[in-house]
């Protein structure tokens, strides 16, 4: 569909590079985009621009990376839009802003809202062994995910599915429904919906602690669950003898010459926890073969 109107993109992580870059190939490109400064990255902290920017720089798009949003200045850099479109940006868009486009502010959220509001709806629906999971597209307002839905659309979780596979498979599912939905939402032909308070659910941040499991104690589903939903990041780890760690009984490993050991792939079989790639402290990642 060709358009003429003028839109801004925000979002900063890989899962808002995926969108941005399929609505340029669809002809959606944005006026501007605005992303988080570059920031130091891995142990030798180098510092890296975020992916969306990278890839608004290969197609000469503008980039703007602000500490903090400043409406007047925000004004100033990308004058009058039409609408905006949020995908992971990762920072509360104030109100005064959320007012600058003339037909509003669409959100892409990875879930099916209102379940799973706030930071970490991915995590979230793995953790919790949900067989459902989606994208919903919703005009932002000042409550987090808070506001009228404009479309959904729904993804079966499989086995496999781990964050970064299901962080790639809904940022294509949500592109795919923002190409499909804006040219309905630009010639007001959508109905926005109020979600459902009541079935409403919130996420937090997880921090290095969520990562903690107790391989003699913890449920092999739930370990699993949580090597899939929590890696690379905060990551999943134990504290384990490694030379015990390797057998899949892991019931039977001591406390004897415990090291901190990350968990970072795993299957369950016959219901016991088959941990298929590990790393202990100190040493490079290494598979396990029974």
């Amino acid at each position: 569909m060709k358009h003429n109107l003028k839109y801004v993109f925000f979002g900063t992580p890989g899962f808002a590079a995926i969108i941005l870059e399929k609505l340029i190939e669809a002809g959606w490109p944005p006026l501007a985009i605005v992303c988080n400064p570059d920031r130091p990255i891995g142990r030798k902290k180098t510092i890296t621009p975020p992916p969306t920017k990278v890839l608004a720089e290969k197609y000469a798009i503008k980039v703007y990376q602000p500490e903090k949003l400043e409406i007047e200045k925000l004004k100033l850099e990308i004058g009058e839009i039409d609408f905006a479109i949020v995908a992971a940006y990762a920072k509360i868009i104030p109100k005064e802003i959320l007012t600058i486009p003339r037909l509003g502010v669409i959100g892409v959220h990875p879930s099916l809202l209102p379940k799973y509001r706030g930071s970490s709806p991915i995590q979230s629906v793995i953790l919790n062994g949900d067989s459902e999971t989606g994208v919903s597209l919703f005009l932002i307002d000042e409550q987090i995910d808070h506001g009228k839905t404009l479309s959904t659309i729904k993804y079966q979780i499989l086995n496999n599915d781990n964050y970064e596979i299901l962080n790639k498979k809904l940022a294509e599912l949500g592109a795919s429904l923002l190409i499909e939905t804006l040219p309905k939402f630009i010639k007001n032909e959508i109905t926005p919906l109020s979600q459902n308070e009541n079935k409403a659910t919130h996420t937090k941040k997880f921090i290095t602690e969520d990562g903690y499991v107790d391989l003699r104690k913890d449920e092999p589903a739930v370990i699993e669950r949580k090597i899939r939903a929590l890696n690379p990041d905060p990551g999943v780890w134990t504290l384990a003898n490694p030379a015990q760690i390797a057998s899949p009984v892991q019931t039977k490993s001591s406390s004897e010459n415990e090291k901190r050991v990350k968990l970072l792939e795993a299957e369950l079989v016959d219901g016991k926890l088959k941990l298929t790639k590990i790393q202990v402290e100190g040493k490079k990642p290494r598979n396990i073969s029974y």
